[in-house]
């Protein structure tokens, strides 16, 4: 399984925030292009929303389901990816001081993606899940700045604290 974290300086609750709004999913899923809701209240269990992946002039329509949610701390949704099956994709958020750990835990389910799964696919996957926490980090941490008016790290007067330097850690 390929299992990936990252620490975001902002609040779990700013993540969620993100997290829990369907219509963001393209900002900070990778390859996504727009998203929209489809069925249910996202994230609520059951909820699903639309997706579009651009290919060059092709465009695939997919959609992913909210499996599991426990509001503010994880989020499970299986993906559909056409022909290839479908995924799993675990997303949990602890609190880490002021900020929020992100783990996010992908694997194949089902179809074709999970009866061909290997060290290669696993390579791709972390690859896509260091771009994927990367933007999230990003769009959450935007988040924070333009609700508080500060930058991570900078205190309201905007002296830098020395906490929350730019850019996140993954591992």
């Amino acid at each position: 399984m390929a299992v990936r974290h990252c620490l975001i300086k902002t609040s779990p609750r700013t993540v969620w925030a993100v997290l829990a709004d369907g219509s963001r999913y393209a900002d900070w899923v990778v390859g996504t292009a727009k998203s929209r809701p489809v069925r249910g209240q996202w994230p609520q269990t059951g909820a699903a929303i639309s997706y579009e992946v651009r290919l060059g002039p092709a465009r695939l329509t997919n959609e992913t389901v909210v499996r599991r949610c426990e509001e503010g701390s994880a989020l499970e949704l299986e993906a559909k990816a056409g022909p290839l099956g479908t995924a799993r994709i675990a997303l949990e958020l602890r609190p880490w001081g002021d900020h929020c750990l992100v783990l996010v835990d992908e694997h194949p389910l089902q179809g074709t993606g999970s009866r061909l799964h290997n060290v290669g696919t696993e390579v791709l996957i972390q690859l896509r899940h260091r771009a994927m926490l990367a933007r999230l980090t990003r769009v959450c941490e935007a988040e924070a700045e333009a609700q508080s008016g500060t930058r991570p790290g900078e205190s309201a007067g905007g002296a830098h604290t020395g906490v929350g330097t730019p850019g996140a850690r993954h591992a």
